[in-house]
């Protein structure tokens, strides 16, 4: 097979000259969807809160790109970000809301500040990044919105609260929104990850509590799954412009039981938190992982 028709060649045609953009691409899934899509072609503008990182990111690409400091909390600093990358680049093609922060822990101990962040990153983020790039994929011939959602948006675990709500609800908003932009040329799709090997997942694991819990879930949402073949479902599903992206294979099969697990967590989680009670006073309430301590530094800088 020649080497325009092989396989590679041909991923990396749908990819060529289209300009992505991705949020929370300092460091994990959004790193490394930068270099995937970048290494297919893609021109890439980074967006993060964490500038040092981005400019280490944008170093390791394959082809053109740039990047931008902003808090996608921010619709001023985001709406700036679109018109300066569409001003960069010429156009936007791909958008992939994938800035996320998490805490865990009891509700009633968290931080409420702490609580208050994951739902404004997650959720109203991802609503504040559509609502400042959908104009300009409008724009584009094909434009494409991925919003990254989670297992959490299928199965509302205890001690994630904070993180199983914004997660639904950008899932819910995803589908959404996919039925009022469509007819304008711009699809929309969700991204469904469980338990992927990042700094937000290792930072998670660093709490004794939470780790031994998320250990004794059912197989197989007790794992952690290794990065890359998770992103490159994602980068598969961007290709195919997808409503719904699987990172793990066995997600998607979540679609037709998630009726049930509410119920069925209720159930469970109730015995494991009376398990769990005498050692659910030490756990830490702020945000996990490096991307969370980068989110309160941006955050104490601002104030």
């Amino acid at each position: 097979m020649s080497r325009m028709g092989s396989p590679d060649a041909v991923r990396r045609n749908v990819l060529e000259g289209r300009v992505a953009v991705v949020t929370g691409a300092a460091r994990g899934v959004g790193e490394l969807l930068a270099r995937k899509l970048s290494a297919r072609g893609a021109t890439i503008a980074l967006v993060g809160l964490e500038e040092e990182e981005l400019k280490r990111v944008a170093a390791r690409l394959h082809g053109d790109c740039d990047h931008w400091y902003a808090d996608v909390t921010d619709h001023d600093a985001m709406s700036r970000v679109a018109q300066e990358v569409k001003q960069r680049f010429g156009k936007v093609d791909i958008v992939v809301a994938n800035a996320g922060v998490a805490s865990g822990g009891p509700f009633l101990d968290s931080d409420p500040e702490a609580w208050r962040r994951v739902i404004e990153v997650n959720l109203i983020g991802g609503a504040v990044t559509a609502r400042a790039f959908l104009p300009v994929l409008m724009e584009s011939r094909g434009g494409y919105f991925l919003q990254i959602a989670s297992l959490a948006a299928l199965a509302p675990a205890p001690m994630m609260t904070a993180y199983c709500a914004s997660k639904s609800g950008v899932e819910a908003f995803a589908h959404s929104l996919r039925a009022e932009v469509g007819h304008k040329g711009v699809k929309v799709g969700v991204g469904y990850l469980s338990w992927t090997d990042t700094d937000m997942v290792r930072g998670a694991n660093e709490d004794d509590v939470m780790r031994e819990l998320r250990e004794r879930l059912p197989w197989p949402s007790n794992r952690t799954y290794p990065l890359g073949p998770a992103v490159d479902r994602l980068v598969a599903g961007i290709e195919r412009r997808s409503p719904h992206v699987y990172a793990q294979w066995w997600l998607r099969g979540m679609q037709s039981v998630r009726g049930h697990l509410p119920g069925l967590l209720a159930s469970v989680g109730q015995r494991e938190m009376r398990r769990f009670e005498p050692r659910l006073a030490g756990i830490r309430t702020g945000l996990v992982g490096a991307g969370g301590q980068a989110d309160e530094r941006a955050r104490t800088q601002r104030h």
